[in-house]
Formats: C-alpha cells, sequence, structure tokens
C-alpha cells in the first residue's frame, strides 16, 4: 500500500476539497473595460445572449454598448429569465 507522501500526484488537503466539490471558481473579468469579478448575473446574460461556450464575458454596461441596449434593458431580461428557471443566474 502506498503512503500519502508516496503519491505524486498529491496536491494540498484544500486544493483537494475544493475541487471534488465542484467549488473551484475562476473569475472572470470584462473583455472590453477591464473590470474585474463579474457577477454572476454579468456572466449567465453573457452566456445566455452570446452563447453558453463564450470565452469572452462582458460587464453590463460593456455588453449593453455592444447588444447597443441599454442596461435597464438587460437588467430586466436578467430577472426574465430567472423567472423562467434558467440556471445560468
Amino acid at each position: 500500500m502506498w503512503s500519502i507522501a508516496g503519491r505524486t500526484s498529491l496536491r494540498s488537503a484544500s486544493d483537494l476539497t475544493l475541487k471534488n466539490r465542484g467549488n473551484c471558481v475562476e473569475k472572470k473579468n470584462c473583455y472590453v473595460c477591464g473590470k474585474e469579478a463579474l457577477s454572476k448575473n454579468e456572466v449567465g446574460l453573457t452566456k445566455k445572449l452570446l452563447g453558453k461556450d463564450s470565452k469572452f464575458f462582458y460587464c453590463l454596461n460593456c455588453l449593453a454598448e455592444y447588444l447597443e441596449v441599454d442596461t435597464e434593458s438587460l437588467l430586466a431580461k436578467v430577472e426574465e429569465f430567472k423567472e423562467q428557471g434558467c440556471k445560468l443566474f
């Protein structure tokens, strides 16, 4: 039987715990303005409107400018998607 010290691929206990629970979340930044740590709503809205596989994420203001709509319309869509049970928000 191998000892824990003998396992070369073992990381710290905290790394294993986070990865096993699926809680390892990478913070997203706005592709345009660089705003750090976008909210769940901003990430979800980018995925919902631009595609689940989107590699670039937008803050609310930059997404509104990109889509040529106002931020209030986007916020209304977020609430609409939440009411529909969308899991991205």
